[in-house]
């Protein structure tokens, strides 16, 4: 039997029989695209169907593999859902970083931050399905993380690093908190998604169209950044 082969078999499929074999016997021949590939389809399918509605045969079947293949490189649906949530939240935060904050003025750089926050959420609505379910459950599964704290540290760094420089330029109030101040950016813009459709209804106004989105993107920054003024 070869590597392959037993790759395979540990997975819970037959054996390949040659290089044209099974897609499993493909998967176990490279784990890291098989894994992201599952990854891929939970993403999809939680984003769309919740915890409760979601199955494992469906994204199974989106990502081409076996179920058993999937069971193999992440246990269960439990551990499946947590893994897609600490992969989302990798992506924001790698997304942040490549934004070199530390190397901008304050206020450009927190103008910077604002902006691309809005425009993430606009961009990967899947985000925000994500986290509107786990927040119905309350991080119950979220709690199980090992990684979740170490993923957000750097962010509050950074944005503690541009308050702490803009005050010293005298751009910036002194005494904020930077959690409470991200936690005040990322609310604008999600509570405004999430309730887009009803808020449409209430006031008569189509707060989904292009231009709506724009003026609030542009409203968020001047929000925070007029609190920020000394």
């Amino acid at each position: 039997m070869t590597q392959t082969d037993e790759a395979a078999a540990a997975a819970g499929d037959k054996p390949a029989k040659n290089r044209r074999g099974s897609s499993a016997a493909g998967s176990a021949r490279d784990p890291e695209r098989t894994r992201a590939a599952i990854l891929d389809a939970a993403v999809r399918e939680f984003a769309t169907e919740g915890f409760g509605g979601a199955r494992v045969d469906a994204i199974a079947a989106r990502a081409k593999i076996n179920k058993r293949m999937l069971y193999h490189y992440f246990g269960n649906k439990g551990d499946l859902y947590l893994a897609v949530l600490e992969e989302t939240y990798r992506g924001i935060r790698v997304a942040e970083r490549k934004l070199h904050l530390e190397d901008l003025p304050p206020d450009e750089g927190m103008r910077r931050l604002v902006t691309f926050t809005w425009e993430y959420f606009l961009e990967h609505p899947e985000f925000l399905s994500l986290l509107n379910t786990e927040n119905m459950m309350r991080a119950r599964h979220l709690k199980r993380s090992k990684r979740i704290q170490e993923l957000h540290s750097p962010l509050i760094g950074l944005i503690d690093e541009l308050l702490t420089r803009g005050a010293r330029e005298g751009l910036f109030r002194s005494g904020v908190d930077p959690v409470q101040l991200y936690v005040t950016i990322a609310s604008i813009g999600f509570f405004y998604l999430s309730n887009r459709w009803t808020l449409s209804t209430i006031f008569g106004r189509d707060l989904n169209a292009d231009a709506a989105l724009k003026e609030r993107g542009a409203h968020i920054v001047d929000v925070v950044l007029g609190y920020l003024k000394p």
